[in-house]
């Protein structure tokens, strides 16, 4: 598959969403609005002509993926990713077959969902030892690439920025996951390009450019100071500091067409009504993303 291709989904009882003007690749991801349950969120996007929806598996709990998954489509929308699954290193080798496991499982509820990306947030330090956590991630992601491959999903490596290396994720560069990507070697395995995590990056316009043929995923926030938190302190589109529409530009030129997910971790948004957050979202996606007039091109 190109960047950003789709398989074809299952029919279902609603044709798909028509979008709003400039957001045929927008697409909520559900950190976002997180406290709402998966339907409304749904509810939310086809008010609002957003067509893609990322929920995270936290929410398929309540909601089966499969059920989930046909509630989206009648609903006329379609699902960019799941996320997530990840979190490879572990102290113990018992803790860490019971990962692969666990990742097994996402897989399915991936495939179940609709979805056929997969996010990998990878894990951080288990104890001091930064090499051999790499290795436990690079293990694992190998270990469920068959069980992926044969369900047609997509394993998407998502590097975190560097603050979060010690809990979340040793991968903290889109070098560090284009590497690992290229040693995996397999069409099931590429990268995720979020713009919190690696804008800083003097290598990145260098790096989206290899990326150019596994990128999986682009995911816009921004960069607000002071930080408010450090997990739950990205800024909506245009607060902050990304040039968003200069690496939303990057990522088209190297060849990727796939859904543009806002992934904003921010309480205080989270606050506010849902439907006040999707029309700001829209708003700040056309503005600080496409920018002056420009519709990002989606082949999907």
């Amino acid at each position: 598959m190109t960047p950003g291709e789709r398989r074809p989904r299952p029919a279902a009882g609603r044709p798909p969403l028509t979008p709003g003007a400039g957001l045929e690749r927008l697409s909520l991801n559900t950190a976002t609005v997180r406290g709402r349950g998966l339907l409304e969120a749904v509810d939310a996007c086809a008010r609002a002509g957003v067509p893609w929806i990322a929920p995270w598996r936290d929410q398929l709990g309540a909601l089966p993926p499969a059920r989930a998954g046909r509630a989206i489509a009648d609903a006329g929308l379609r699902v960019s990713s799941l996320c997530r699954g990840g979190f490879f290193s572990a102290a113990t080798a018992v803790e860490r077959r019971d990962r692969i496991e666990d990742n097994l499982r996402a897989v399915d509820e991936a495939a179940e969902l609709g979805a056929d990306v997969l996010v990998l947030v990878c894990g951080g330090l288990p104890d001091r030892d930064l090499a051999g956590a790499r290795a436990m991630v690079a293990d694992g992601i190998a270990a469920i690439e068959p069980h992926a491959r044969a369900r047609g999903m997509r394993l998407g490596i998502e590097p975190l920025h560097p603050m979060f290396a010690a809990d979340r994720s040793v991968i903290t560069t889109l070098g560090e996951a284009n590497a690992l990507a290229a040693r995996l070697d397999s069409p099931a395995v590429g990268v995720i390009v979020d713009a919190y995590h690696v804008w800083w990056d003097p290598r990145l316009r260098e790096e989206i450019a290899v990326a150019a043929r596994h990128t999986l995923g682009f995911h816009v926030s921004d960069w607000i100071v002071p930080l408010p938190d450090v997990l739950d302190g990205r800024g909506m589109m245009g607060d902050g500091f990304i040039d968003l529409r200069g690496m939303r530009r990057d990522v088209d030129a190297a060849g990727y067409r796939g859904a543009i997910e806002v992934e904003i971790f921010n309480q205080a948004l989270r606050a506010r009504p849902l439907d006040d957050v999707l029309a700001t979202m829209v708003a700040r996606y056309r503005e600080a993303v496409l920018g002056d007039g420009e519709n990002a091109r989606s082949d999907g």
